[in-house]
Formats: C-alpha cells, sequence, structure tokens
C-alpha cells in the first residue's frame, strides 16, 4: 500500500491518488494549512477526538469524558459514545447490549444473537459510527477543512443523519442526501438538527433502492470545491471502522451470550448483515479471522442484485441496492440471503401494536422480556433476523451453532411507514387473526428459498457486478478495482488503523496545546 514516488508509473500514480484523495486513504498529512485551521477551530470549541482503539474498547475512555452530557445532545464529548457499549441512556456498560432469540420466536435450534444498533448516540443507529469513521482520518490528515468545506453525506437515510450530527459537533456544515420515500422521521430529525434544512437536506427521487440518483447529486455538488463528499459506498474507512470496532464489539458479545447460556463450547457459525454501503457487513471479515464464522450478505428479495443480476424497489429502508458498493469485499462472502419487505413491514406491524404482542404472548408463549426488545427492531433488524433463521435451516445448524446479527436501528424510526402498512394491507385493524397469518407466513415457515451458498464463480460474478458502477460511471481505475478481488488488499488496508490513530493522538495533543 505504500509507494515510493519515484518508481511510480502513470497509472501506479492514478491509483495512489484515488486511494488518496477519492477514497480516504491517506497515511500522512495531505494539506498542513487546512490541519492548522482545524486544530484551531477545535480549540476554539473545546473538540477532542476519540481514537479507532478508544471505541474498540471503550474502557479505555475515561467516563468523566462523557458526564453530564445526555446521549441526544449536540455535544462534541458523544463522540466518545460513538460505540456499543452504551445502554439506552447513553451510561457505560460492560457488554453491548443484545437480545438472544430462542426457538419460540424464531423456530430453530440455533441461537440468534442480536446486538442493538439504537444504543449509539444522537441518531440511536449505529451509523454514525460510520459517519465518525469516514470524516475523522480525513481532519487529521488536513483533507476537510470545517472552516472551508461542507460536509456531503450521500445516504438512504441513517448514514446521513449521522453525518450531519457527527459534522455539528465537529464543528462543520453537512449536508444530508437521501432519497424522498425514506421514512418521514428522518427528515423528522434533519428539520432539528440540520441549521437550515432548506439548503442542507437534498431529497433525490425514488426510495431505497435508488443510489444512482444519490451519486448524480454528489457529482453535481462536487463541481464545487468547497463541497466534500464523504460517500460511505468507497469510503474504505467505512469498511476499516465498522471492522475494528464492530467487529469486535460483536465477538465480545457472542462469547458473553455463550457463557450467560451455559455454553463455553458453542460456535460462532454466521455472521449475517444486510449490505447496504457494505461498511457493517466488514464486522464479518472480523468474526472470519477470530472465530471462522461465514459471512451472510442480505439483500431484498424485491432487489435481488447479488443473488440474480437484478434490480427492483423495495422498503427495508438502509440497505440500498442495485449496486456493489466499492468497499465490499465480495470475495470473502459466503451466502447471499435475500429477504422480502413484505415480511419486514407485517413483521414490524405484528412486533410493535397491542394485538401482535398479545398474540406472541398468549399464543407463542413468547416471554415479556424478549417482546419488550422487539420494538428495537427496525426494519432491516428484522430482516437480518430473518436472514439468520434461513442460514440456519441452509447450513444445518444446531443448538451449540450461534449466529450473530445487528438491530441497525429500532422500531421508533417507522411509525410513518407502519402506519402505511396498517392502512393499506390491513385496514387499519390489525386483528388477532391476522398477527396469526402474519407470523405463519413469515416467522413459522421461513424456507431456504432465495439464497446461494456461494462458490467462487458466485463471488466473481457479484464482483464483476460493481464494474459499470465504479469504473465506467465514477472512474474508479480499473487497477484498484480489480486488486480488491484479493484478500491480500483487504488485509493490506488495516495497517492504516493504528496510523490514523497516531495521527488523531497528535491531532488532539496540538488542539489541547497553547498554540
Amino acid at each position: 500500500m505504500t509507494h515510493d514516488s519515484t518508481s511510480d508509473t502513470g497509472s501506479d500514480a492514478h491509483t495512489r491518488d484515488a486511494l488518496i484523495n477519492q477514497f480516504g486513504l491517506a497515511d500522512s498529512v495531505v494539506d498542513s494549512d487546512s490541519l492548522a485551521n482545524s486544530i484551531a477551530r477545535f480549540r476554539e470549541q473545546g473538540i477532542v477526538l476519540p481514537t479507532f482503539a478508544e471505541l474498540a474498547d471503550p474502557s479505555r475512555i475515561d467516563p468523566a469524558r462523557t458526564a453530564g452530557v445526555g446521549k441526544n445532545d449536540a455535544d462534541a464529548r458523544n463522540l466518545f459514545r460513538v460505540h456499543w457499549y452504551n445502554d439506552l441512556n447513553g451510561d457505560r456498560v460492560q457488554v453491548p447490549d443484545y437480545v438472544v432469540l430462542t426457538k419460540e420466536l424464531t423456530g430453530i435450534d440455533s441461537p440468534i444473537i442480536v446486538a442493538f444498533g439504537d444504543r449509539f448516540p444522537m441518531i440511536t443507529a449505529h451509523k454514525v459510527l460510520a459517519a465518525y469513521s469516514c470524516l475523522a482520518p480525513r481532519v487529521v490528515t488536513g483533507q476537510f477543512d470545517p472552516t472551508h468545506h461542507r460536509a456531503i453525506w450521500p445516504s438512504t437515510g441513517n448514514y446521513a443523519r449521522g453525518g450531519i450530527a457527527i459534522s455539528r459537533i465537529m464543528a462543520s456544515r453537512g449536508v444530508a442526501i437521501l432519497p424522498a420515500g425514506m421514512s418521514q422521521e428522518r427528515f423528522d430529525w434533519l428539520d432539528e438538527w440540520c441549521a437550515n434544512p432548506a439548503e442542507d437536506v437534498i431529497k433525490t427521487v425514488g426510495t431505497e433502492s435508488n443510489v444512482k440518483e444519490i451519486y448524480d447529486a454528489c457529482n453535481e455538488l462536487a463541481k464545487d470545491p468547497t463541497n466534500f463528499v464523504l460517500n460511505q459506498f468507497c469510503e474504505f474507512s467505512n469498511h476499516l471502522g465498522h471492522y475494528e470496532v464492530t467487529g469486535r464489539a460483536l465477538g465480545h458479545v457472542f462469547e458473553h451470550a455463550a457463557a450467560a447460556m451455559g455454553r463455553p463450547n458453542m460456535r460462532l457459525a454466521a455472521f449475517a448483515s444486510a449490505t447496504g454501503s457494505a461498511g457493517t457487513i466488514a464486522a464479518g471479515d472480523r468474526l472470519k479471522d477470530d472465530y471462522g464464522a461465514k459471512i451472510v450478505a442480505v439483500e431484498a428479495l424485491e432487489c435481488p442484485t447479488m443473488l440474480e443480476n437484478g434490480f427492483g424497489e423495495h422498503n427495508i429502508q438502509g440497505i440500498g441496492d442495485k449496486h456493489i458498493p466499492l468497499i465490499h469485499n465480495v470475495t470473502n462472502i459466503d451466502l447471499v440471503v435475500a429477504v422480502s419487505d413484505r415480511a419486514t413491514d407485517e413483521l414490524d406491524v405484528l412486533f410493535n401494536t397491542p394485538e401482535g404482542r398479545a398474540y406472541l404472548a398468549d399464543n407463542k408463549g413468547i416471554s415479556p422480556k424478549l417482546i419488550a426488545a422487539l420494538e428495537h427492531f427496525g426494519f432491516s433488524s428484522i430482516c437480518n433476523t430473518l436472514a439468520a433463521i434461513k442460514t440456519a435451516k441452509l447450513l444445518g445448524l444446531g443448538p451449540d451453532d450461534a449466529i450473530v446479527t445487528i438491530a441497525t436501528d429500532g422500531a421508533a424510526l417507522y411509525p410513518s411507514s407502519r402506519a402505511k402498512t396498517m392502512a393499506s394491507r390491513f385496514g387499519n385493524d390489525f386483528t388477532r387473526v391476522d398477527a396469526a397469518e402474519v407470523f405463519g407466513e413469515h416467522l413459522a415457515h421461513v424456507t431456504t428459498d432465495s439464497m446461494i451458498e456461494c462458490t467462487e464463480r458466485d463471488r466473481n460474478r457479484i464482483f464483476n457486478l460493481g464494474y459499470y458502477t465504479w469504473v465506467e460511471q465514477q472512474g474508479t481505475p480499473f487497477e484498484l478495482f480489480e486488486a480488491r478481488r484479493s484478500q491480500s488488499f483487504w488485509k493490506g488496508l488495516r495497517r492504516y488503523l493504528p496510523v490514523w490513530d497516531e495521527l488523531i493522538t497528535e491531532f488532539n495533543a496540538r488542539v489541547s496545546s497553547a498554540g
């Protein structure tokens, strides 16, 4: 990953430039003047940055850093809560909050261990970690100047909100780009957090699957050099942040759950994650390295891009489709699973209505504690759970084979979408009979349809799908695109994490100095 500039060919130099400027892989200061501006701004505002090592192991963070600060306050001290070790109040916990889904709900013997993303600060979703992972290295290498640049955050929802939150508490201006068809709750949040929503919230055409339209808006904004696009789909720091922070947290969750269940020899069989920007699924690379877990890439059945080279539109908000993100380590995945938005929409109603919860308690014998936990499952969380069930069935997993996944966000982000489902499918009257039918269709009879266990040919087919988006549309150097086929490329990226931590430490020292 390092280069001797004296021996660079033109092609090598082009690739190196793309890695640094387009994809966020600088390992030294790029612009000392911009860095000085950031240091001065952060000193004025009293902003200090956490290292990736601290976010991966928050026991290294002094609890005093967040004392007296509400978890949803627009306060830079909440940067030290951008990790998995918070409870619902924002207080530090020893183990990330999680729930174990058992056979009464899932119908399978294998426990599904789900870590909760709605414990993250400000946006109640784990995408705030992705936003920090993308911006922090750009700041400490002098690429992003908060006194000059606007941070552009392209997303299908939570990443844009995370970006706005991180921008605001890091004393810079952020712009959210997201499809107009996303849940109203996302836009309500943006109206509160953006100083000027009319200018700083850009609604693109379509819904979850319309990612190309987001890219087009970014390319137009990028013509203005004061706009700095932080594209989660191609910022490799998104991948690295989740590899280090989310991967380690989920490993801790698995080990704790296995001990709590009295199964010290339990195997971590798989990690299931909807792909979205392909940031979160990088945690699977870590879990495969540490535990040998299979990596399950999940998408919407209505837009089966990986599964069938397909297209379409769906409502599993947060897992955008119709392309393969540049930061997706495709050649390391083991299964592809498609889940229908009909299932996620209707299970959301089951989990969050009085009749649905009564059915789960009275007819299925599900504990009040587990029923209460289901309100922390948003659409993509339900999708991940269904994919885990399908995986267990396809692989024939048993009671000593655990599957780990995440609840990206909670049901609190989807009342407006739930109201649409209630009106269109249940006539605004969800009954006990409806609850039984939803449970029977979407949980009691989960099949292994619409999934594959990947061969090398499957991985290469999926990998090749990215060529049109990244090389032909977005101008990625072909050599860089192709290098991603090898695991040595992805392993080589990991050297940036300690480098960035060193730069963050040096940056903080200069911020704290007298000037």
